[in-house]
C-alpha cells in the first residue's frame, strides 16, 4: 500500500474508531488493522478489514426498512425512528446509497481506496 492510502487509510480508521455509531465488531477489526499496519501482517489484517467494513457498512433500502420496522421503532424510539427513515429517504432521493451516520461515513471513504489498499 503507497504511503499516501495508507495515511488516508490511517486517519479514516482513527475517526471510524471514535464514531459513535460504530459496531464493536467494526472497532475491533479497526483497531487491529491500525496495529499491523507497517508489519508483515498488514496485507492479510488489509483483507479482514475491508471484509468487515463490507460487512457492516449500511446499505440505505436497509436503513429505511429498519426503522420503519417495529424492531427499529423499539431500537430508536418510535418518534427517533420516523425521523431516521424520513431521512434515509431523503438521502435515498438524493442518489445516496449508504447509511450517512459518522461510522458509515467512515467506511465508504475507506472502500473508495479498496483496490488501492490491495496492491
Amino acid at each position: 500500500m503507497n504511503k499516501d492510502v495508507l495515511s488516508f487509510v490511517t486517519e479514516k480508521t482513527r475517526e471510524l474508531i471514535d464514531a459513535p455509531t460504530v459496531s464493536s465488531e467494526t472497532r475491533a477489526a479497526a483497531q487491529s488493522w491500525l496495529e499491523a499496519a507497517g508489519t508483515d501482517r498488514e496485507k492479510e489484517e488489509t483483507k479482514k478489514y475491508i471484509d468487515e467494513l463490507e460487512e457492516d457498512i449500511m446499505p440505505i433500502d436497509n436503513l429505511i426498512g429498519f426503522a420503519s420496522s417495529d424492531q427499529g421503532k423499539a431500537y430508536f424510539g418510535e418518534t427517533e425512528a420516523e425521523g431516521i427513515a424520513a431521512h434515509a429517504r431523503e438521502i435515498k432521493a438524493a442518489g445516496g446509497k449508504y447509511c450517512d451516520c459518522p461510522a458509515c461515513l467512515c467506511v465508504a471513504a475507506i472502500l473508495e481506496k479498496k483496490d488501492d489498499m490491495l496492491e
